[in-house]
């Protein structure tokens, strides 16, 4: 078994967590090499340890069984979308505050040994595309494990937001924006804002206003079949698409923007057996 360990230098010090789990690795008969998921800011101060051994990770990614990233759930996305290339199953391990994409938690190293030994199970996660037309043409196009959403600038105005669903008008009203998301997604910002919880398994596509200023606005759970669209008629302000909290897309007057459920999916591996609702209590701090 080949194994990629992707480590987040800023919320893994010194690689700590990452070469821990290489020893644990390589003892159980693992071939594991590291790669940085991404590059380090310019300027930075972060000295990474000889030791790693760093590998260009476009090189090590196509011949990898696993990728094993370690951070918070920001670097998970980060990974399963390079992961997703060479469709390659991610494990997650925690070491941000909240991780609901992590399988591991840093003090459960020592579990990486079941990969060696096959006990594992791997978990497909719906995802979806988003994309920007504009008079009549694609401007835009990304792929989402969690959400894409639509806000408003840094300058305290509303927005104007008509959504609609197979090109069918589901509503209109003004707030702070929308969030389109997968069930995996459900539980980050379409939680923060009022949306419902949904289990990551599930096939959905979630809707939620942000601080709608319409008693009627509500999210809204859709088939994943559905095409959703949000439309700004008229606004002539600052708006913006982010997608899987990334970089930010402006948008202008008239765009479309269309999320579908993706062709691909993003497999998680999971090896401790816990539930859904086990993860829900503990992640939300009742247990």
């Amino acid at each position: 078994m080949r194994v990629v360990l992707s480590p987040n230098p800023y919320r893994d010090r010194d690689l700590r967590a990452c070469l821990t789990a290489r020893r644990i690795l390589t003892s159980s008969g693992v071939e594991a090499a590291v790669a940085l998921p991404f590059a380090l800011d310019e300027g930075s101060k972060l000295e990474i340890p000889e030791e790693a051994d760093l590998q260009p990770s476009e090189e090590v990614l196509p011949r990898a069984d696993v990728l094993i990233c370690f951070g918070g759930d920001g670097t998970i996305l980060h990974a399963a979308r390079d992961a997703l290339k060479w469709n390659v199953p991610v494990l997650g391990v925690n070491l941000g505050s909240i991780g609901f994409m992590a399988e591991l938690e840093q003090g459960e190293l020592s579990l990486l040994s079941r990969l060696a030994a096959g006990k594992y199970a791997i978990e497909k996660r719906m995802m979806l595309e988003a994309r920007v037309r504009r008079d009549g043409r694609e401007v835009y196009k990304e792929l989402a494990l969690n959400d894409a959403v639509v806000t408003k600038g840094a300058v305290a105005r509303v927005l104007e937001l008509e959504l609609t669903g197979d090109r069918i008008p589901i509503s209109s009203y003004t707030g702070d924006g929308v969030v389109i998301a997968t069930p995996t997604g459900s539980t980050a910002y379409s939680m923060a804002a009022g949306g419902p919880i949904v289990e990551p398994t599930a096939e959905n596509l979630i809707v939620t206003p942000i601080c709608a200023h319409n008693l009627y606005a509500r999210s809204m759970v859709l088939n994943a079949n559905r095409t959703v669209g949000i439309r700004l008629p008229g606004y002539r302000k600052s708006a913006f698409l982010s997608v899987d909290g990334g970089r930010t897309f402006r948008l202008q007057t008239g765009d479309w923007v269309e999320c579908t459920r993706a062709a691909q999916y993003t497999r998680l591996i999971r090896l401790t057996g816990r539930s859904f609702y086990e993860r829900i209590n503990q992640k939300l701090g009742k247990a």
